[in-house]
């Protein structure tokens, strides 16, 4: 295996174990978002105060959003793990180790708003974010 061969090699592995670094963080966006939603739709009830339901609702729009943010931050990574995989395969020749930063850059910039709607689409992005945030509009109409 030549040099570049074996930093080729580092450069995905790192980049596979960053991507699933980001699906552990997303946990955590969930249960950020779940938490905070219920303690509002919870104490909106208990002290009928609808109020807080739209302010749950609005709560869980904006994790929904940082949670898409950051499923496009993750994917943007996915074009270099191919190409490394290409070079891998013997498809790609000309290919330079450790340009993460500069490929990243690139797949952001292409994907756009457009690209930040698709993934908010993503069902396992939706979830639970999206429909706690329509439970709570309904709730916040019916009272």
């Amino acid at each position: 295996m030549t040099q570049r061969d074996q930093q080729l090699e580092a450069e995905y592995f790192h980049l596979t174990h960053l991507i699933d670094s980001f699906d552990q963080k997303s946990l955590t966006i969930k249960a950020w978002s779940v938490t905070l939603a219920g303690i509002l739709a919870g104490s909106g009830a208990f002290f009928d105060r609808p109020s807080l339901l739209w302010v749950g609702m609005l709560g869980s729009l904006m994790f929904w959003l940082v949670e898409g943010h950051w499923k496009a931050f993750q994917s943007a990574h996915y074009a270099r793990i191919e190409k490394i995989e290409a070079h891998f395969r013997g498809e790609v020749d000309d290919i330079a180790p450790f340009q993460t930063a500069d490929s990243w850059e690139r797949s952001r910039r292409a994907g756009g708003s457009r690209e930040l709607l698709r993934i908010l689409g993503w069902r396992h992005v939706f979830l639970p974010h999206g429909l706690m945030a329509l439970s709570l509009l309904v709730a916040g109409l019916l009272l």
